[in-house]
């Protein structure tokens, strides 16, 4: 099939410098796929922490589902992320010695399987999205004057 994005966190990449991407399957109820094949999801302020050797997301708000009646969903729970042991392993020694925040970047479909595609990343300061700003500014500048010749 392929792979089809149903979500984007655009927030995390104004406020984050993204340094190792990883792909994380989801645990999830019957009613919060069914939303999710309906795009209704928001990334806006989640993130993920690990806790017992386990990645739980926090704050990704899935919409109940329309038709879901009592045995609905609530929209902003815990949800497990499934990781293999060492990625785990390793993304905790990142985030204890370095303080590297664990962002979710996207959900997307992949063979009917929800994904989440999470990030390490650190924050950036102001000064940082200020120089973001003036480097996509010249880029866009350099491929008008491309475009014009």
């Amino acid at each position: 099939m392929g792979r089809k994005i149903i979500a984007t966190n655009k927030k995390a990449y104004h406020d984050f410098t993204i340094f190792e991407k990883y792909e994380a399957g989801m645990v999830l109820t019957g009613t919060e796929i069914k939303s999710i094949r309906k795009s209704a999801v928001n990334l806006k302020d989640s993130f993920a922490k690990i806790e017992d050797g386990e990645v739980w997301l926090y704050n990704c708000h899935i919409s109940p589902y329309e038709q879901g009646n009592r045995f609905n969903h609530q929209a902003e729970r815990t949800r497990k992320l499934l990781l293999n042991k060492k990625e785990i392993l390793k993304m905790l020694g990142k985030v204890k010695k370095d303080g590297y925040s664990i962002i979710p970047l996207s959900i997307f479909l992949e063979n009917g399987w929800a994904k989440l595609e999470i990030g390490l990343a650190k924050g950036k300061k102001l000064h940082d999205k200020r120089e973001d700003i003036a480097k996509k500014a010249q880029n866009r500048d350099i491929a008008r004057n491309f475009k014009i010749r």
